[in-house]
């Protein structure tokens, strides 16, 4: 789905006291060698949460690399996923090379949860964030540990006063950000 699209779907969820103050933008730079871009969320026209491609993608392979590198982290492998990669991959490589194939994935997945926990986020991870809101229920997003599922659920029209005052414990463990787009919504609500 094309980003406009996207957009206007998300903003048409926004609540009424918020609408106009909470907007979701999307930069490409066509010149640029990597034709990458952020995506960030604004309030009051003041860029208060920001996704880059460039500095993620550096990020993240950093952190990969460390995280490869650092003995302290053990990434164990079960069978079934040596046996989705074989299936994958074809009978012809060896068991040896599936289990080192295995761990590189499961390394890189470790990385990227890590990076996540730091809010490191990428423009992608928005885009398929958006999506996922988009199809699931206010009540999947809203619980979740994903940040931004976290903020575009609580900035939605179908959340009520009552749910808000129910989150009020669990927010205080959420992500700061996340705290922030809970403030904001509290105060236009008047609770």
């Amino acid at each position: 789905m094309a980003w406009s699209k996207t957009k206007q779907q998300l903003e048409s969820f926004i609540c009424d006291g918020l609408k106009g103050r909470v907007e979701y933008r999307s930069t490409a730079y066509k010149y640029a060698p990597d034709k990458s871009g952020k995506c960030y969320i604004t309030v009051d026209k003041k860029e208060v949460f920001a996704m880059s491609e460039a500095k993620s993608v550096v990020t993240w392979y950093k952190l990969e690399q460390e995280v490869k590198k650092d003995s302290s982290i053990q990434v164990e492998v079960t069978e079934d996923e040596i046996q989705g990669i074989r299936k994958e991959l074809g009978d012809t490589i060896p068991t040896d090379r599936l289990e080192v194939i295995a761990k590189n994935r499961r390394q890189s997945e470790v990385a990227k949860q890590i990076m996540t926990s730091q809010t490191a986020l990428s423009k992608s991870d928005f885009y398929q964030a958006a999506n996922t809101f988009l199809s699931s229920s206010i009540d999947n997003c809203m619980n979740g540990n994903d940040i931004i599922l976290n903020i575009l659920a609580l900035v939605d029209r179908r959340v009520g006063k009552k749910r808000l005052r129910d989150l009020r414990c669990r927010i205080q463990m959420k992500h700061p950000i996340v705290q922030y787009f809970y403030q904001l919504r509290c105060e236009v609500e008047g609770i």
